[in-house]
């Protein structure tokens, strides 16, 4: 389901989701109030929702999506680089984020992604977040666990990170789960934000 109240935007990404068999937009609405309303009945597997709709912002129709179908993923869309957006969708229970600058295949790509219960953030976004290590931050993650969780946070999937680092799928699940521990946190996107907020991961 796509929630985006520029239509010709609606359009022009339900035309581009739709040459991929793998991804089908079986509704577009324009507001969160019609968001909440059709989920339940059309339980999508992925919802994309713009942060800016005209009776809500993208972050407090977040709770209200995912009460309405605890199943959905959302998948949210920003104009925005700014991590306080970051924060408040995660507090509120996204699955992951683009921006706009991003083009069809990305977004795409973060569909794919978020559906097989990953949590990708557009790179744009995690430019802005990541920065270098704060002097007073403290971490007992790892180097290769700060590995494993700096390839997670641009999105990458278990295999991708894999075999980018050389390990097997299950050591990198095993890492992941050790930053989850460590850092308290219950995904991939809640352990990113919680690093970036530390300054643990670095540019």
């Amino acid at each position: 389901m796509i929630v985006d109240d520029h239509r010709v935007l609606a359009e022009l990404l339900t035309a581009a989701l739709s040459t991929d068999d793998e991804v089908t937009v079986v509704e577009s609405v324009g507001t969160a109030a019609d968001a909440i309303d059709r989920v339940g009945a059309i339980r999508p597997d992925v919802v994309i929702l713009d942060y800016d709709l005209p009776d809500a912002d993208g972050v407090s129709a977040v709770s209200a999506i995912k009460g309405a179908c605890p199943s959905c993923r959302v998948l949210m869309l920003t104009s925005y680089t700014d991590p306080v957006i970051l924060s408040e969708a995660l507090d509120a229970g996204c699955d992951g984020f683009v921006t706009k600058r991003n083009g069809a295949s990305e977004i795409r790509s973060a569909v794919v992604a978020v559906a097989s219960d990953e949590t990708p953030i557009s790179p744009d976004m995690v430019r802005s977040l990541v920065r270098r290590d704060h002097p007073g931050a403290r971490s007992d993650l790892t180097e290769r666990e700060l590995d494993v969780l700096r390839s997670a946070s641009f999105g990458h999937s278990n295999k991708e990170i894999a075999a980018e680092l050389y390990l097997s799928v299950n050591t990198v699940r095993n890492h992941m789960q050790h930053v989850l521990d460590k850092l308290g946190a219950h995904s991939k996107l809640e352990a990113t934000a919680i690093a970036v907020r530390a300054g643990i991961l670095r540019r």
